[in-house]
């Protein structure tokens, strides 16, 4: 059944169906790290259900976004919330496979692309829903095909912003560099200061220069259930207006 959820930035909320797929701390962190400019063009790929392109909206309300979904009734819930809130004129809704990208949009078109790619390579998952199969499973959408549709929908020094897996580190600099993706900047997160990392940050640039910045650690909770203050202004639930949000 679908509800509606507040996401705690400029005042949006977000359509989400439970039995469906709704979106993990891995879409807000992806959000929260991703940069943008006025008046840059952002392509979020495997958007789901449009939160990062909202997220992102409310931090950088000058930038025009455009949400590529595969499957139909995620991409369907989030052309409903770009009604909701009405800002259908900022952020465009495509359903389609990013495989066939070249038939959606020009090429070098995006000054900035997000992602938060289907992490899961060669394994089962058990007792879930198709849409949460597709997403979180490589079956439609590999790292390499991910890599490719960047590569090609970003402009000569565009920025790609990826939320992914530690684990597959090697593999991420190895597909983003096979297509001229150079990563600049990476940052891991994990959930307590003395547990390994759960999620890697990667910011690549197209056609980049060589180096690395490699950010402190961002850690997810000060004890079970309650978050660090880092992990609060990631979510938005600090109290603070940050710089460049709009509320309405």
């Amino acid at each position: 059944m679908e509800r509606i959820d507040e996401l705690q930035r400029g005042g949006f909320r977000l359509i989400q169906d439970p039995d469906c797929f709704c979106f993990g701390t891995d879409a807000v962190l992806l959000a929260d790290f991703a940069r943008a400019s006025s008046r840059d063009k952002v392509l979020d790929l495997c958007a789901g259900s449009g939160v990062v392109s909202l997220l992102m909206l409310a931090r950088y309300p000058g930038a025009h976004y455009t949400a590529l979904e595969l499957q139909k009734p995620l991409a369907d819930m989030a052309r409903r919330s770009m009604e909701l809130n009405e800002v259908t004129d900022r952020v465009s809704v495509l359903q389609g496979d990013l495989r066939e990208i070249r038939s959606m949009v020009s090429a070098g078109a995006f000054d900035v692309l997000t992602v938060n790619p289907p992490y899961m390579k060669g394994q089962t998952i058990q007792n879930v829903s198709e849409a949460v199969r597709l997403a979180r499973h490589e079956d439609t959408c590999t790292l390499r095909d991910v890599c490719e549709a960047a590569a090609y929908a970003l402009k000569y020094h565009g920025k790609l912003f990826m939320v992914h897996r530690p684990e597959r580190l090697a593999e991420i600099f190895s597909e983003m560099e096979r297509v001229r993706l150079t990563p600049k900047v990476m940052q891991l997160v994990q959930p307590f200061s003395d547990k390994g990392a759960a999620q890697v940050l990667i910011q690549a640039v197209s056609h980049g220069a060589p180096g690395m910045k490699v950010l402190p650690t961002l850690n997810t909770y000060r004890s079970p259930g309650i978050y660090t203050e880092e992990m609060l202004k990631v979510y938005g639930m600090d109290g603070h207006v940050h710089p460049g949000e709009t509320y309405s």
